[in-house]
């Protein structure tokens, strides 16, 4: 996910890669009396103040027999862990560098039963690597003591730790553990579920990474906590997609229209440009035929005067077809709602202004589209003051909409994953991973800017 941001890591390391350095310093830190293996169990260590241990003055020589022991398997999960003697900024005291666990590691598999803790593991990794700084969020500001003590206890290179401010967005929740949460009870797939706010989420929804190098560029950074409306980072995507997205022709919701006079004998080309304000940056063809499909919300029986698009009385344009629509007849279900249309075109210069410009397909190919907004209805989801009953409890069950037959230009037939287009008067949409061969599915990423004028 770095280098889809457009940096190229100097090197990709995981602190398994050194579970035998970290051990090995772990039994230093014993023989230099600054360790010690304790059996205190986990609710008796939780709280602000714990008991102290009784076997903080355990002799060096039986702490380092029982680290071995750990190591070994001699305990059950839970009945021995490896303390350090410091206490951390916020008053914590002996704070535990090594827990029982008999899970299998994902890189190491079961050649290890005893892992290092956060505040044992980072700053040590960090002076394996020789960094300069270690770059921070402020909530691990109060382990920087934690961090200087434990390389200084040890005689090692210690790297600087600076922290910055969060950045937090509403809507959403970024903790692993609370989504984690989401994915274990359904309520989204998986970590790259589009509504999500990962990088992986970000890149299948479409999110192009120049977009959120300029929304963190916008920001800038600083020591304060901060939380951002999506609408800025929407914003930001927006500017980047406006040009770099080709237009593309998309209905959603199709309705039928038969045009009784098509001017052709059979269906004709039309070009339709990819960049509509850029007519240079290239153009494709499109079929224009007797049956076409609009958009079911572009004609309205009964409108009223600010209702710009096709109704019995009033005409429409159509885009790139320079031609004008007339209704003649509309054909009904049993429930009211309209299931054809049939009209008359004229050529744009020959009939009296229209009103506005709708978008259309004719013979076009099936695709599914995937509309997405907020998964949570209150702007902080994790606040018991504004949701009381958690997070899960305000999830949004409207926050993805599948269209399974939408209808899309045969231009888009070739895209593949992750391609990014606009359809107009639509919004910008992305290729989710999903599609297959012939059944292509794209995900909105974000929806268009609000015009007064689209009606």
């Amino acid at each position: 996910m770095v280098e889809w941001l457009g940096y190229k890591p100097y090197k990709i390391t995981h602190s398994s890669d050194y579970f035998q350095e970290l051990y090995d310093l772990a039994v230093e830190l014993i023989k230099r009396g600054d360790a010690y293996v304790c059996h205190q169990k986990a609710e008796d260590l939780k709280g602000h103040n714990p008991p102290p241990s009784p076997w903080a003055n355990r002799p060096i020589a039986e702490s380092l027999a029982l680290f071995e022991d750990m190591k070994n398997g001699m305990f059950d999960e839970g009945a021995a862990t490896l303390r350090m003697r410091t206490v951390l900024e916020e008053g914590k005291v002996d704070p535990v560098a090594y827990r029982i666990k008999y899970v299998a590691h994902h890189r190491t598999g079961t050649k290890w039963c005893i892992y290092p803790t956060y505040d044992y593991t980072h700053c040590l990794c960090d002076s394996i690597e020789n960094i300069t700084h270690s770059l921070c969020t402020k909530e691990f500001q109060q382990r920087r003591s934690s961090y200087y003590w434990l390389c200084n206890a040890l005689d090692l290179y210690c790297p600087v730790q600076w922290e910055y401010g969060r950045l937090n967005v509403n809507y959403t929740v970024v903790s692993k553990r609370k989504i984690a949460k989401l994915i274990e009870t359904q309520i989204v797939r998986d970590w790259d579920d589009p509504r999500l706010f990962t990088l992986t989420a970000l890149r299948r929804r479409g999110f192009p990474p120049e977009a959120l190098n300029n929304f963190c560029a916008l920001l800038g950074v600083t020591m304060s906590e901060m939380a951002i409306d999506p609408q800025l980072l929407e914003a930001c995507v927006r500017n980047v997609l406006n040009e770099t997205a080709p237009r593309h022709l998309v209905v959603l919701e199709p309705l039928k229209v038969t045009i009784l006079n098509f001017p052709h004998k059979a269906a004709v080309a039309v070009e339709a440009l990819d960049f509509p304000e850029k007519p240079e940056r290239g153009k494709h063809t499109i079929q224009f035929a007797p049956v076409i499909y609009i958009e079911r919300s572009d004609f309205r029986k009964d409108a009223d005067k600010n209702f710009k698009r096709l109704t019995p009385t009033q005409h429409v344009g159509l885009r790139y077809a320079n031609v004008v629509l007339e209704v003649k007849k509309v054909i009904e279900g049993a429930d009211g709602e309209p299931l054809e249309l049939h009209v008359e075109c004229k050529p744009l210069g020959d009939a009296e202004k229209p009103k506005g410009f709708i978008h259309w397909v004719a013979d076009p190919i099936v695709v599914e589209a995937r509309l997405y907004e907020r998964l949570f209805r209150h702007k902080s989801p994790e606040d018991p003051s504004e949701v009381p009953g958690g997070f899960l409890s305000d999830c949004n069950p409207d926050s993805m909409r599948v269209i399974p037959n939408a209808l899309a230009d045969k231009s888009l037939a070739g895209a593949k994953v992750y391609d990014k287009f606009q359809f107009e008067r639509v919004g910008f949409f992305s290729v989710d991973p999903d599609s297959i061969a012939d059944r292509l599915v794209f995900n909105r990423t974000v929806s268009l800017k609000e015009d007064a004028a689209k009606n």
